[in-house]
């Protein structure tokens, strides 16, 4: 019996690259006024980001219905196999009660709430298909990243307040304010929310913020998968991330990425995020 890994696009894994990982990738869907896409499948992220920029009301994303489930939960089990489904935080979206719903009427079905979003669910993917590689079957591998997600640090600096204005989460005067000062906000994951868990003025700082929060939640574990990424059109805010933090970075082995729609639509581009786990103690 194998097992299927599958996940959301939430997770922020492209179609090659889920292909590439043998990963069951289910597309969410975002909605620009009356215009309907495909994640990574009508658009793609640099697409994305480019009606971002041309448009003044925020797109919308929706949750997988369980009948999406259901349908490849049915392909699965006739084929013989086992799964384990991981999704976005479930406080995020609906997404993950859809899974469980589906899931009711089969056995070898186990779904994970990754209690995270963007690279932090993609950490999360990515371990599950290293875990199957090692011979553990579906129970064994849910059991296992119940447990690991809670050594699973996701955070981010943006570079604007003007989107997260722009969904309704802060007041229009508060971002002005921020935006005159060059306030970047720094957000983080927190018990599968997102938290605006301070501001800094300048990317130096900011800069600094993420590895201050780092070193403020354990060592790295350079033995699980590590991701960086970037929102929008642009490397450069990463790249001058990466140059300000090399002692951090230079002996340890990361991907590197984009954030796609979900976190995309609230945080705008520019953004730069970190996902790693933390060391067990």
């Amino acid at each position: 019996m194998t097992v299927r890994i599958i996940a959301d696009s939430a997770c922020d894994l492209t179609v090659a690259q889920a292909e590439e990982l043998g990963v069951i990738r289910l597309p969410l869907y975002v909605r620009f006024q009356q215009q309907e896409y495909a994640d990574g499948i009508d658009m793609d992220h640099a697409q994305f980001y480019q009606k971002l920029a041309e448009c003044e009301e925020l797109p919308t994303t929706s949750q997988l219905a369980p009948a999406v489930f259901a349908d490849v939960f049915a392909q699965v089990t006739q084929a013989q196999d086992s799964a384990v489904v991981i999704t976005l935080s479930g406080k995020l979206s609906g997404t993950y009660q859809s899974a469980m719903l589906a899931a009711q009427e089969y056995e070898e079905i186990y779904v994970v709430d990754s209690e995270s979003v963007c690279i932090g669910q993609r950490l999360l993917v990515e371990r599950a298909v290293e875990l199957a590689k090692e011979g553990l079957d579906g129970n064994a591998i849910a059991q296992q990243l119940e447990k690991e997600k809670h050594d699973l640090r996701l955070c981010a600096l943006l570079d604007t307040l003007t989107y997260l204005k722009k969904g309704g989460r802060i007041h229009a005067a508060t971002a002005l304010a921020g935006e005159l000062l060059g306030v970047k906000p720094f957000v983080t994951v927190e018990q599968g929310e997102v938290k605006l868990s301070g501001k800094a003025r300048g990317m130096k700082k900011g800069n600094r913020m993420i590895n201050d929060y780092i070193a403020m939640h354990g060592e790295v574990d350079s033995t699980r998968p590590i991701a960086l990424a970037y929102s929008g059109l642009s490397d450069q805010r990463l790249r001058d991330y990466l140059a300000d933090s090399e002692d951090l970075w230079r002996d340890k082995s990361y991907s590197l990425t984009t954030v796609g729609c979900v976190i995309g639509t609230h945080a705008g581009p520019n953004t730069v995020a970190v996902a790693y786990f933390q060391k067990s103690e």
